[in-house]
């Protein structure tokens, strides 16, 4: 391959005697292959010293040389070790200074077109994003007009801190720590944060950290690049109050209805049932029994209507007493096997009993028309700071990457949402579909 290079190269071995010299340097030096081959290195530089080659991997040195018609030129010559079966040769690479000068011009015209480049890139990045970088152990070594900007910190005040001097209180310890096990890792992480102004005023960013490694793969800086998106945070927030107002209004109403069914309507048929009941004392007619069936069946609808709009246990006893008996009666009307465990000592607000308990009916309620099971699974579980409820249908699953066109699922998520409790489904064909519910403890 040497030989076909248009690179100079003169291969020697660790005595200094010439083993190869290819095409190139016959053009340089005047000399036929078969002239010098087997020669000492310095019937071409005299001045050259074998030695200095074992003190490095590689170097790289001026010299003199000698062409053949004994005219002096001055050589760069950049030399590398090369081990082959055991045996050292050292690969010199040689340049006149004519060659030498002209390849530095090429790369000072690359690096000055890079730069550019660069520097494109850079004013772009400023002018569109919140950019810092930070050493090692997180210590901002630079930001740029857009994070003072945001921040309302001088570059003096924020250069030699810590992230620290923004830090809004919003996230937990283990956000961060999460963060800085993935970026210490050296990977990317993303995510959205919560930051402090000086002012003490609040904002939000889009933000993706991006470690720079070293030769060892350990990462020396991050850089950070964040956008604001204060804007749709509050939007999203106040989306997220409506919703949650909507699902008050919408319990409340569920509320006065079931009252008004039970009290009012189931009472009144309820009384007509026992009038029904003295008039068959009296008459044995069986239009008479009809009406009483009729009426006992309406009345087993209503109570029924009345227990899925709002449990009144849910309000007088909490949401373990309210679970078990929806459990019980779902159980007895479907003929399913529900495996309940639990373990909850306290009451919760209302309006988060409300929501976990309208998760679980809306879960096992959609296991029934759509899992094929006959056994369902759940657990109400409470931790040191959140409560963890599992609901698992043992039945035919469904692929979460497919389009679904029910209301079920959304109405889990805003429910949660709402008690800023963190949902999961997960489902594969076959393998069955499991809910997974993390409430924090306010």
């Amino acid at each position: 391959m040497i030989q076909k290079d248009s690179q100079v190269y003169i291969i020697i071995n660790e005595q200094g005697t010439i083993e190869s010299f290819n095409l190139p340097a016959t053009d340089i030096f005047g000399f036929k292959q078969e002239e010098v081959k087997g020669k000492k290195v310095d019937m071409l530089f005299p001045n050259f010293n074998t030695q200095l080659l074992h003190q490095e991997d590689s170097s790289a040195f001026e010299t003199l040389g000698v062409l053949k018609d004994q005219s002096i030129t001055t050589f760069q010559v950049n030399c590398n070790r090369l081990l082959l079966l055991d045996q050292l040769y050292f690969v010199l690479h040689v340049e006149t200074a004519k060659e030498q000068k002209s390849s530095f011009n090429k790369m000072k015209a690359e690096l000055k077109a890079s730069l550019s480049e660069l520097m494109d890139f850079k004013f772009a990045l400023d002018e569109s994003s919140i950019v810092a970088i930070t050493d090692q152990k997180g210590i901002i070594t630079y930001v740029n007009e857009t994070f003072c900007k945001i921040s309302k910190y001088s570059s003096e005040e924020l250069i030699g801190k810590s992230h620290k001097i923004i830090n809004s209180g919003y996230h937990s310890p283990d956000f961060f720590r999460n963060l800085w096990r993935t970026i210490g890792n050296g990977k990317v992480w993303k995510g959205e944060i919560k930051n402090r102004a000086k002012d003490g005023t609040y904002y939000w960013v889009d933000t993706t950290i991006v470690p720079f490694l070293n030769g060892k793969g350990k990462p020396y800086q991050y850089l950070a690049i964040r956008n604001e998106i204060t804007g749709k945070k509050r939007a999203e927030e106040e989306l997220q109050r409506m919703m949650s107002k909507l699902i008050g209004i919408q319990e409340e109403e569920r509320k006065k209805i079931s009252r008004e069914l039970h009290d009012g309507i189931g009472q009144n048929l309820y009384s007509l049932l026992i009038m029904i009941n003295r008039l068959r004392t009296d008459s044995n007619h069986q239009f008479i029994e009809q009406m009483e069936t009729e009426i006992s069946n309406i009345i087993d609808e209503i109570r029924q209507i009345s227990w899925q709009l709002r449990p009144s246990i849910l309000d007088d006893l909490g949401l373990i007493p309210a679970i078990r008996s929806f459990v019980n009666k779902f159980n007895e009307h479907y003929g399913l096997k529900t495996n309940f465990t639990y373990k909850l000592q306290r009451r919760l607000d209302s309006e988060v009993e409300t929501s976990i308990y309208r998760i679980v009916q809306e879960a096992m309620t959609n296991a029934r028309k759509y899992a094929k099971t006959n056994e369902i699974s759940l657990s109400i579980i409470e931790g040191e700071n959140e409560l963890d409820i599992v609901i698992d249908d043992h039945g035919v699953g469904f692929d979460p990457k497919a389009k679904r066109n029910g209301v079920g699922l959304f109405s889990m998520e805003e429910r949660a949402r709402s008690i800023e409790a963190d949902l999961q489904v997960h489902s594969q064909i076959n393998e069955g579909t499991t809910i997974k519910v993390k409430v924090p403890f306010q």
